[in-house]
């Protein structure tokens, strides 16, 4: 799932999940709106934040997550 798709799913979700991984709600809104980058230190945040909804390889597509896959198992 894209986050758009995932913070458009109910009122507050952006303030809550920037709450969850401790960055600012606006930065939550641009990253959405692909208006900045989600860095890719952030990724495992968010997906572990949103219960796998948001998967690391839906916000960074250019980034390797096996290595991430295979290390945490």
């Amino acid at each position: 799932m894209r986050l758009l798709e995932y913070v458009n799913k109910k009122r507050g979700i952006r303030v809550e999940l920037a709450k969850q991984i401790g960055v600012p709600f606006i930065l939550i809104s641009q990253w959405a709106l692909s208006k900045r980058q989600v860095p890719a230190e952030r990724c495992p945040d968010i997906e572990k934040a949103t219960n796998g909804l948001v998967r690391c390889e839906d916000l960074r597509p250019d980034v390797d997550w096996s290595i991430l896959r295979t290390s945490t198992k």
